[in-house]
């Protein structure tokens, strides 16, 4: 059959005859585990293999999701060939991160972090603490401070090397 655009492609010689039963729609399915080089491996209602069937992926997945609900379309209707779209999120599942030891405030103009021991912002050798005590700790291979105005260093006592 032509088309406007010239011959018509050619459908994959191994897509699933007509007679065969076709699964359309989203189906719900499980991550059961992973072949060696990394597809998923799922379950989903109706299929008859234990260990799971390989799947093509949208998303990367590891071996920490095994056991979650993924959404599963299938290539050209065939059960055999599973394609997961994407994970299934429960709100129950979501860790909210602790609000008690460490809080975080933006509001455009401001930034702030706030933490009950200490704040530490490192960058390779590089690093600023903050500690529960008042100390400041400025550790790097080389530091800079530059002021277009006064610079000043101010304390109780000051020592140069």
């Amino acid at each position: 059959m032509e088309t406007v655009d010239g011959p018509e492609p050619a459908l994959r010689e191994d897509y699933p005859a007509q007679s065969r039963p076709t699964l359309d729609g989203v189906v719900i399915g499980v991550i059961m585990s992973f072949t060696e080089t990394g597809m998923p491996l799922v379950a989903y209602p109706g299929n008859q293999s234990k260990t799971g069937i390989a799947a093509n992926s949208t998303t990367v997945f590891n071996r920490d999701d095994v056991g979650c609900q993924v959404a599963l379309l299938f290539e050209c209707g065939d059960p055999q060939r599973p394609i997961v779209i994407g994970r299934l999120q429960h709100p129950e599942e979501i860790v909210k991160p602790k609000t008690k030891d460490t809080a975080v405030e933006l509001d455009g103009e401001r930034l702030e972090f706030t933490a009950e021991k200490e704040i530490v912002l490192r960058c390779g050798k590089a690093s600023i603490t903050l500690t529960r005590e008042g100390k400041v700790l400025i550790k790097g291979i080389y530091t800079l401070s530059h002021s277009s105005g006064v610079n000043r260093i101010r304390g109780g006592s000051v020592q140069i090397n």
